[in-house]
């Protein structure tokens, strides 16, 4: 299980300073999820990335702007192995897409619930556990469909943000609560993780904060010691 530092980009996300970090920590191996960035500031982002140490990066959340060729250079350059897109109830998913990476391609399961119709046209499922675990909260009933779904699929990657212990917004407009956060206040944040078993963790596990690059070093360093207590509980019971 590869624990991935993220370049993210959500709308006022300073990017660059990302990248300037990673740039600093001489880091070889990044997650990428430029889905707030038009063609041209993806540009500039793949040509700051030639400035770094940055040799693979092998999971890309798409946008549905991104051509075939983009997605080439990621696999060419950067030794991407799995891509994640949002289903296309929420955006439309490019039909040139299919012909060469369907099989890298994998349904997430947002706010939007996932449709096992639709994975079955992919190579699985982008698991966010965040996300997961605040419908569990608030919607247990939904929280078990879910899980029927996913248990029939492969989990290729996952997203790890956090859980909140107050509601936050994430729809102002609509004025939707809910636990997830794109932002972590502290690393206890990440404890919910210790409810969900192995199975439920991809060999790639992308950290989706807003936070530095080097607060998301700290996160990967607490989740690490989750995993480890984890396995050992479990080894432990095994033995008794």
């Amino acid at each position: 299980m590869k624990l991935l530092p993220t370049i993210t980009t959500i709308t006022g996300s300073n990017w660059k300073e990302k990248l300037r970090e990673v740039k600093e920590l001489r880091l070889e191996e990044i997650a990428l999820f430029p889905t707030c960035l038009n063609k041209e500031q993806r540009k500039t982002l793949y040509s700051l990335l030639k400035q770094t140490s940055v040799k693979k990066i092998p999971f890309v959340h798409l946008r549905t702007d991104m051509d075939v060729e983009e997605l080439d250079y990621l696999v060419r350059e950067y030794d991407t192995n799995v891509f994640n897109v949002h289903s296309e109830k929420e955006y439309p998913i490019p039909k040139e897409w299919f012909v060469k990476f369907k099989e890298l391609i994998c349904i997430e399961n947002t706010h939007t619930p996932l449709d096992e119709n639709e994975i079955k046209n992919f190579g699985g499922i982008c698991l966010d556990l965040a996300h997961l675990e605040n419908l569990r909260i608030l919607e247990p009933e939904k929280y078990n469909e879910q899980l029927e779904i996913i248990n029939k699929f492969p989990i290729r990657c996952n997203h790890i943000s956090v859980i909140k212990k107050d509601f936050s917004f994430v729809d102002e407009k609509k004025r939707k609560l809910a636990y997830d956060s794109h932002f972590m206040d502290n690393v206890f944040e990440l404890d919910y993780l210790k409810n969900y078993s192995k199975k439920y963790f991809s060999e790639y596990c992308a950290i989706e904060l807003e936070n530095s690059i080097s607060e998301q070093l700290e996160a990967i360093e607490y989740i690490k010691k989750i995993v480890e207590g984890r396995d050992k509980f479990v080894e432990n019971m095994l033995r008794s």
